[in-house]
């Protein structure tokens, strides 16, 4: 996978995630909402490799979860996301609701409104979490 494969995916998971809000399936919605955040995180870290460079083997290790946080700790933005929450209290609602998907979600029922908190706050034009992220990809 590269740089631009998770891109794509970013995009394609959101597009999913709003087929299945649409047709009320709001469990896998919910659940490939964040797996669209994910995917922007890696295209983020993988924008750090440098061609035929040998990647450092701790930060590929460390690539390799679900976990957002750390996702974000790794592609380099923590401290830009950091000054953005500052600025932004809308945005700051939008994290904080992003940062609380984690891969488990596939093994729970969840309430319509969550699933459609999580997707308006990462595909929300203005001030979505994609939208910020994909500034910087």
């Amino acid at each position: 996978m590269n740089r631009t494969d998770f891109q794509k995916l970013a995009e394609i998971r959101l597009q999913e995630a709003k087929a299945l809000l649409d047709a009320e399936k709001f469990d896998g919605a919910y659940y490939l909402c964040g797996y669209a955040v994910e995917c922007a995180l890696k295209a983020c870290i993988a924008k750090q490799t440098k061609e035929h460079d040998f990647p450092d083997v701790k930060i590929v290790q460390k690539s390799y979860t679900h976990n957002l946080e750390n996702l974000l700790d790794l592609s380099g933005l923590k401290s830009d996301l950091d000054n953005k929450i500052k600025d932004d209290k809308e945005f700051d609602n939008f994290w904080s609701i992003v940062k609380d998907w984690n891969e488990n979600s596939r093994y729970e029922f969840l309430p319509n409104k969550k699933s459609r908190d999580l997707y308006e706050a990462i595909a929300n034009i203005e001030k979505g979490v994609l939208q910020w992220i994909k500034q910087r990809w």
